[in-house]
């Protein structure tokens, strides 16, 4: 029988200097931490998150005691590698808290920048810290491991986060429409939404298996660093890990909607079991494979390796560009920190948005929506009213016109995160599908002879075909400013730089949409009506 024995952990030789970089990244790696610790105990998709320090140090202390022990040669190129680290977080750094000025803190992409820019200092005291002359953490696939998991515990930004959860929302129900049919049980696909003959079920963004897909990425990531040995097993395991989830998401969707089939009420405990049950039974999975996958074989330690070497004086080139670095940081942080603090919010009385919609007007039907108060949490405002009018056309056509107001006073929210929340943002998750033609998608809506500030237009469609003409606007300061989508990063980003730093102006956001197109609206009085209020707010 033949023993493997593990390779001795060289004594570190580090100096003073080194020590305190370790400190320094476990410091980043605690503030980090402490600013996800509110993401990981509200968003469900991150929940194992709380395990990431854990999981942090177990890494490195694998790296260090089954190597392979690779360190980096005493050369200039180190140096420059640490430099370009350095900078590349500060970069990125700049960035978080240029959004963080006009998102807030807490914002995903704010989140996820942090996360880069920790990386990227984290790594640049890795090769400072595997300097052959230093000897404290190797750099292996187990070390890089625990660096870049941090990735996958800060949350996905919103525009990559909508696409990714509504591509698997749409394929998770075809594929569920797909066995249903198999079965011979009919059923009706609308979006995202099965009619079946007892129930309808909707494939929400909680079950399109995002939260599976990160859980189980993140766990094939560490169970491959910490029990596999060799490359191949390792990207075998992370793959099985991708379709572990995916599968196991389709499962539990069908199981639902066969449940639903039945009579059976799916909401509340079975809903919540088989999530729970899925995630249990794919990391158990995952570890099992990962135990069959284990390949302890250990090259035997090199003479080098066992020799007690000489001291080595540690270069310091390296060290004063990180602590330069550091310096930077910290500064950058406090100035982030003092401009980007909630201003306070403008006492005065909100205007009665009631008042500027007609509450009666002959040969129309009025309705208030009564329920549009559960979304005040998610665009913090409760000043807020979307109120519809139906009228018969001459040919018996129902004719519609409904008009949304909400609105934000000094202070109370940033230009981002009201612009978040736009018809293209907010539509689609609901069923409706963009139709616009790329050379319509702003129309200028006029009023008296006075055209107002040119209106984003889109047209949705359902799946059955019912459509809806949408304009928009969005003012701040008692101006229109321009269209910015809110999926995509530079656009944040021109925002940020124009409206970061201020937040003193009132907002509204204001959208019009109807069955019909506006030539065939523009004339009534009701109209004209409406146009002339949202001229004098500053359209």
């Amino acid at each position: 029988m033949t023993t493997n024995v593990l390779p001795p952990v060289l004594p570190a030789r580090a100096s003073r200097s080194s020590w305190a970089v370790a400190g320094v990244c476990i410091s980043l790696v605690g503030l980090f931490c402490a600013q996800l610790w509110p993401e990981w105990r509200h968003n469900p998709d991150l929940s194992h998150g709380f395990f990431a320090p854990l999981v942090f140090l177990i890494l490195l202390w694998e790296s260090r005691q089954q190597g392979p022990h690779r360190w980096l040669p005493a050369k200039a190129l180190n140096t420059l590698g640490v430099a370009s680290l350095v900078v590349a977080g500060l970069v990125v750094f700049s960035l978080a808290g240029l959004f963080a000025a006009t998102l807030a803190w807490s914002h995903a992409l704010v989140l996820f920048l942090l996360a880069v820019a920790m990386i990227a200092f984290l790594t640049s005291g890795l090769v400072l810290l595997a300097d052959e002359r230093v000897r404290l953490v190797p750099i292996n696939w187990i070390s890089l491991t625990a660096l870049l998991l941090w990735l996958l515990v800060a949350p996905i930004p919103d525009g990559t986060y909508a696409r990714l959860t509504l591509g698997l929302q749409t394929w998770v129900t075809n594929n569920v429409m797909h066995v249903l049919h198999l079965l011979g049980i009919p059923a009706r696909q609308h979006g995202n939404v099965i009619e079946l003959a007892r129930a309808t079920v909707g494939v929400e963004e909680a079950c399109s298996g995002v939260r599976s897909l990160i859980s189980c990425v993140y766990a094939g990531f560490f169970f491959a660093a910490w029990q596999v040995r060799r490359t191949g097993r390792r990207l075998f395991l992370i793959g099985f890990a991708i379709v572990m989830a995916l599968g196991m998401n389709l499962l539990r969707s069908l199981s639902l909607t066969l449940l639903a089939n039945a009579g059976v009420k799916i909401a509340g405990t079975w809903h919540d079991l088989t999530g729970y049950a899925i995630l249990g039974v794919t990391a158990a999975s995952l570890a099992g494979l990962a135990i069959l996958l284990e390949s302890k074989e250990l090259p035997a330690p090199s003479t080098s390796e066992q020799a007690d070497a000489l001291p080595v004086p540690t270069g310091r080139s390296g060290h004063a560009v990180f602590w330069a670095g550091t310096v930077l940081a910290a500064a950058l942080g406090l100035f982030f920190f003092l401009h980007s603090r909630p201003r306070d919010i403008d006492p005065t009385p909100p205007p009665q948005l009631a008042a500027l919609l007609p509450a009666s007007v002959p040969g129309w039907e009025v309705h208030d929506s009564p329920d549009l108060y559960q979304f005040s949490g998610i665009l913090q405002t409760s000043n807020l009213i979307q109120r519809t009018y139906w009228r018969t056309d001459a040919a018996g056509q129902r004719i519609q016109l409904t008009v949304y107001f909400a609105y934000w006073a000094v202070g109370q929210a940033s230009v981002s995160r009201v612009a978040s929340h736009t018809p293209d943002a907010c539509w689609p998750g609901a069923g409706w599908t963009n139709q616009t033609a790329e050379g319509l998608r702003r129309q200028t809506l006029s009023v008296s002879g006075h055209a107002l500030a040119p209106a984003e237009y889109r047209l949705f469609e359902t799946s059955s075909g019912y459509a809806q003409h949408v304009w928009f606007w969005h003012v701040f300061a008692g101006r229109a400013i321009d269209y910015q989508d809110p999926y995509s990063i530079p656009a944040l980003l021109r925002i940020a730089v124009k409206y970061g730093f201020s937040r003193q102006g009132s907002q509204y956001f204001i959208r019009i949409s109807s069955n019909r197109p506006w030539n065939e609206l523009a004339q009534d009085p009701l109209s004209a009506e409406i146009l002339t209020q949202l001229a004098r707010l500053g359209l």
